[in-house]
């Protein structure tokens, strides 16, 4: 059974720091791309960081650049995403997705930046 699940959400201060974790399993997790994507109340869901099988090639979203890091420990069936200096408009749901032959979704862990 292919499970994602995320971990490390909550609510953090603004300029606060928090890692997201994502566990995946019931797949050869190294036969996939991975990325975290974000939906906040009442926006589309949106691509925030993806990394590549071998984690040699990341991307983020220009609202992120400099602020997350997506990383990935194959060995683990791992992928993180470290967010650091954290803004209010960086609250939403944030999901690990896999993309490879199938694409898997999980259910999202909440995080919310307020003072």
């Amino acid at each position: 059974q292919v499970q994602l699940v995320e971990s490390g959400g909550g609510l953090v201060q603004p300029g606060g720091s928090l890692r997201l974790s994502c566990a995946a399993s019931g797949f050869s997790f190294s036969d996939f791309g991975m990325s975290w994507h974000r939906q906040a109340p009442g926006k589309e869901r949106e691509l925030v960081a993806s990394i590549s099988r071998f984690g040699t090639s990341t991307t983020y979203a220009d609202s992120v650049k400099g602020r997350f890091t997506i990383s990935r420990a194959n060995a683990n069936n791992m992928v993180y995403l470290d967010m650091n200096s954290l803004k209010a408009e960086d609250t939403a749901v944030y999901y690990c997705k896999a993309i490879g032959e199938y694409i898997y979704w999980g259910q999202g862990t909440q995080v919310t930046v307020s003072s």
